[in-house]
């Protein structure tokens, strides 16, 4: 069995080797704060932000995008991700976020395969039609950026017919990019099907200096493990069944030292922790916010669940702050 250890990006020692993924509308403080509380990740991240968006704000005297809010003062490590198509524009955010926030790690979106993203905004998934291009951006960001490592989260191509993963690994770390995140499906696999691990694989081979973290389809410790025995990757980044459980890195990190692997919290300790989370929203946005986030976040919640349907339903019909507590205490899960 080979030697499951922390690894390097740049600097940053990114012990345990497991990270959180940014997504879009979940990854946000309060998220990122139920994470350091179980504990078990070695690298957490922002939601990803565009880059475009800072610098039209900046530019109209704005505020910054709310994604950004509560960085300045987070617990380090933290990557924060950014994405956009043009180099000197992630470039000249990438330069502001290192003045004014400090982050641990940069990471360049070149994976989202959401239409708004790829195909209206040309960016993210859309990218790795050009591998070039892709190298182009990182090194512009990587002079910007200074010390700050940046690093870079693709997919295994834009379509299935034109997978070129190792074309766009090689760019990256020829553009001086700091690690490589590689999602085992095509942008227009979108989430269907499974996540290739072999062709995550087949690229460690092409890396020279730089770790590779695979990401997709992990739902379990013991399936993470594996993942670690099975494949040559230096990390392993998990999404959305951290949204469901985001104890699940602990219980990967105790897995992976030996240790005894923490039990599933009951229904009542998942209950508590819901309206926890739903707390943290309350005190960082207000009340009236915090009922319409947290019917995505209760939902992964109750995923599985005897009665989900009906929580699910009630949830997302809740109007304020009360009724969302009522909702969550009788309904959560029906039936316990």
């Amino acid at each position: 069995m080979r030697m499951i250890s922390p690894f390097y990006i740049g600097s940053i020692l990114i012990n345990p080797p497991l990270l959180s993924a940014p997504m879009a509308g979940f990854t946000n403080l309060a998220y990122r704060e139920i994470l350091r509380q179980f504990g078990g990740v070695g690298l957490i991240a922002t939601e990803m932000i565009s880059a475009r968006s800072f610098v039209h704000k900046e530019a109209r005297g704005e505020e910054a995008p709310s994604r950004l809010w509560g960085i300045a003062d987070e617990p380090r490590p933290l990557a924060v991700q950014i994405w956009d198509n043009q180099p000197e524009t992630l470039a000249y955010f990438a330069e502001r976020l290192v003045c004014d926030y400090q982050p641990s790690v940069i990471d360049l979106n070149f994976g989202c395969p959401a239409p708004a993203i790829a195909k209206n905004s040309a960016s993210g998934s859309y990218l790795l039609k050009t591998p070039e291009k892709v190298g182009a951006i990182v090194e512009c960001v990587v002079r910007a950026a200074g010390k700050i490592p940046v690093t870079a989260k693709i997919r295994l191509g834009w379509t299935r017919g034109t997978i070129n993963v190792i074309d766009t690994a090689q760019a990256v770390e020829s553009a001086g990019g700091a690690a490589l995140t590689v999602h085992g499906r095509t942008a227009q696999d979108m989430y269907a099907g499974k996540a290739d691990w072999d062709a995550i694989a087949a690229i460690k081979p092409y890396l020279k200096r730089i770790p590779l973290i695979g990401n997709g389809d992990i739902k379990s410790a013991a399936q993470a493990a594996e993942i670690f025995r099975k494949f040559p990757v230096d990390g392993v980044m998990i999404g959305r069944a951290g949204l469901e459980k985001p104890w699940i890195f602990r219980q990967i990190s105790q897995l992976l030292r030996g240790e005894e692997m923490m039990s599933e919290p009951s229904l009542a300790e998942q209950r508590a922790l819901l309206l926890q989370h739903f707390d943290l929203l309350v005190r960082q946005m207000g009340g009236e916010k915090a009922v319409i986030l947290m019917r995505k976040y209760a939902t992964c919640y109750s995923k599985g669940k005897y009665g989900a349907r009906q929580f699910r339903t009630a949830v997302c019909a809740a109007r304020d702050e009360p009724e969302f507590r009522k909702i969550v205490q009788e309904l959560f899960p029906a039936g316990e």
